[in-house]
């Protein structure tokens, strides 16, 4: 497994729609391990292909993914749409790698249903709610293009946008 670059806003492969993945190959296997491992290492609880610049469906995440825990329950899901959102919403505090260090409140469907492809080619189904639900809809906006900070008023975003290329900054000073 490798550990890969995440991109970072305002990279334009952010916006981008990714394709859909036709067949499960060793690529698409390998690509999946090394998602999960800079998923990790990063750390984080969720990662879209988008973010280390490969435009295909394919996200990975593990919502209840603690640091100073050992406890891992990685899934891959491979060309993911939400089939079912409650009527009932919730609003959590959402970050992102791809946007360092910013965080925000955004208001999303508090449940949700995926269908997805499995690394063994299986169709399948997952429900999520609270953190879980959260997670994989910023997962899949990212498939889509969307950033969490395009829910959030001109204003923040635009104060986000210029905190993180002022830290970008500072890293290439560093």
């Amino acid at each position: 497994m490798t550990r890969l670059s995440i991109i970072i806003v305002p990279d334009p492969v952010l916006k981008q729609v990714a394709q859909p993945i036709e067949n499960i190959t060793d690529s698409v296997r390998q690509q999946a391990a090394d998602m999960i491992e800079t998923m990790y290492d990063a750390p984080g609880i969720g990662l879209a292909a988008n973010q280390i610049n490969r435009l295909n469906r394919m996200i990975v995440m593990d919502p209840e993914f603690r640091r100073d825990e050992h406890s891992r329950n990685a899934i891959v899901m491979i060309n993911p749409e939400i089939i079912w959102k409650s009527e009932e919403y919730s609003v959590m505090e959402e970050g992102c790698l791809s946007i360092p260090q910013q965080f925000a409140e955004v208001e999303r469907p508090a449940e949700v249903r995926v269908r997805y492809v499995g690394l063994d080619g299986q169709i399948r189904e997952w429900v999520g709610d609270d953190l879980a639900s959260h997670c994989v809809q910023h997962e899949i906006d990212h498939l889509n293009g969307v950033l969490f900070i395009d829910y959030l008023s001109r204003l923040k975003r635009s104060m986000i946008l210029k905190k993180v290329r002022k830290l970008s900054r500072e890293d290439e000073i560093l």
